[in-house]
């Protein structure tokens, strides 16, 4: 049986360490960090067919725990008292059963340390970044790779054609 793949994200986490975010981040522009973030996870989510729960601190977004479906990520915001760090670890023991194959994506040493508590699995910011960018180099290469003319619009190509018309001068 293949389990299904569950990958937990502590979103302010990979903000800061990972190259393309890290300076919206410091410069604290954490809507675009976050859209930068969401939409690289969606296309990593789709083409490695996997759920992935993107965990904001609410800390930086004042106010009731939110949550709402981008594309493939499900994004939740903590309540106001709750770190993304506690709210994941909870998450991570609620999903880590014989039916799901749980991985977190965060930096955070006191983090990591109850995830492998846990049995579930850790990704470091930088490895869910190579990975993420690996799969868009893969997706890149796919796409260069696929013929981009136009489709033709005979059945014939210019070589045959020339035969076909040495063959009508025969006649």
């Amino acid at each position: 049986m293949v389990k299904k793949r569950i990958l937990l994200v502590d979103g302010y986490n990979m903000i800061a360490f990972w190259q393309e975010t890290r300076q919206l981040f410091k410069k604290n522009q954490l809507d675009d960090a976050r859209n930068v973030l969401l939409r690289k996870l969606n296309n990593y989510a789709n083409f490695e067919n996997l759920d992935i729960v993107c965990v904001f601190d609410a800390q930086f977004v004042p106010g009731t725990r939110q949550r709402y479906d981008q594309y493939r990520v499900q994004v939740i915001f903590t309540e106001e008292d709750e770190t993304a760090d506690s709210y994941i670890e909870r998450l991570a023991a609620d999903l880590n059963n014989p039916l799901n194959l749980v991985e977190v994506a965060t930096s955070d040493l006191n983090e990591q340390w109850t995830i492998f508590s846990q049995g579930a699995l850790r990704v470091s910011a930088r490895e869910l970044e190579e990975r993420v960018n690996m799969v868009k180099s893969d997706l890149d290469k796919m796409t260069q790779s696929i013929d981009m003319k136009k489709p033709k619009l005979r059945p014939w190509d210019d070589q045959q054609l020339s035969k076909l018309k040495n063959l009508l001068d025969e006649l």
